[in-house]
């Protein structure tokens, strides 16, 4: 008997609990644009927990190793024929915008471990000119994804039922945004990537003066 191996996120309570998850996403958000000045004070949502997940290079990665650095953190999965090219191209423009001194990191991760294992996030890394001493496209443990996505990072994933989905590749509903990690493993920024009135431009100004202000800070 073949045992079955764990969804990223059980869509169970599926609704119910995105309503609330979009609820408290919406407090925070305005509590990190509540104004035009990017230099506005970015407040301690809570600290990341402690995780092991695979890198594209087969190489364990843990919160340890980003302790020290500032990093930005998205989700998304290579099969996806929406939002997440888009979202990794603006995370490589992020890592291009950056100055040589920067010691920020980039972190992305995926929904779909099953499938998203080392070699297919090397060569979508590859794709997408990350460099990849910096930009770490994680995969592994389902459970330790979810935590660090949902307890961490306040992303959110749920699997898309195969009765609704609309093509082979609309396969999760999952969070387009970036958030900003500061040195001491706190969550402090959430931005926009896409979506109706969204400016990327106004964004990625944001996000890029936040990564200098964490950057300044001891």
């Amino acid at each position: 008997m073949t045992k079955q191996k764990p969804d990223l996120f059980r869509p169970v309570l599926v609704v119910p609990l995105l309503v609330l998850f979009a609820l408290g996403l919406g407090f925070w958000l305005k509590r990190f644009q509540s104004g035009p000045n990017p230099s506005h004070h970015l407040p301690v949502v809570g600290r990341v927990g402690d995780f092991t997940l695979t890198n594209q290079n087969n190489a364990a990665v843990s919160l340890v190793q980003l302790e020290g650095h500032v990093w930005v953190g998205d989700i998304i999965f290579t099969r996806c024929a929406g939002p997440c090219p888009k979202m990794t191209r603006q995370m490589r423009e992020l890592q291009d915008s950056l100055p040589s001194a920067s010691q920020a990191r980039f972190i992305t991760l995926t929904t779909d471990p099953q499938f998203d294992a080392p070699p297919v996030l090397r060569n979508y890394a590859a794709r997408f000119g990350a460099d990849t001493n910096r930009w770490w496209f994680l995969t592994g443990n389902p459970e330790q994804i979810a935590g660090l996505a949902r307890n961490g990072l306040k992303l959110s994933a749920v699997p898309v039922q195969p009765a609704e989905r609309r093509s082979e590749s609309d396969l999760f509903i999952h969070s387009t945004l970036m958030v900003v990690v500061d040195k001491h493993v706190r969550l402090r920024g959430i931005f926009h990537t896409t979506g109706e009135g969204v400016n990327w431009a106004e964004e990625k100004r944001k996000l890029l003066s936040a990564i200098q202000q964490l950057e300044g800070e001891l």
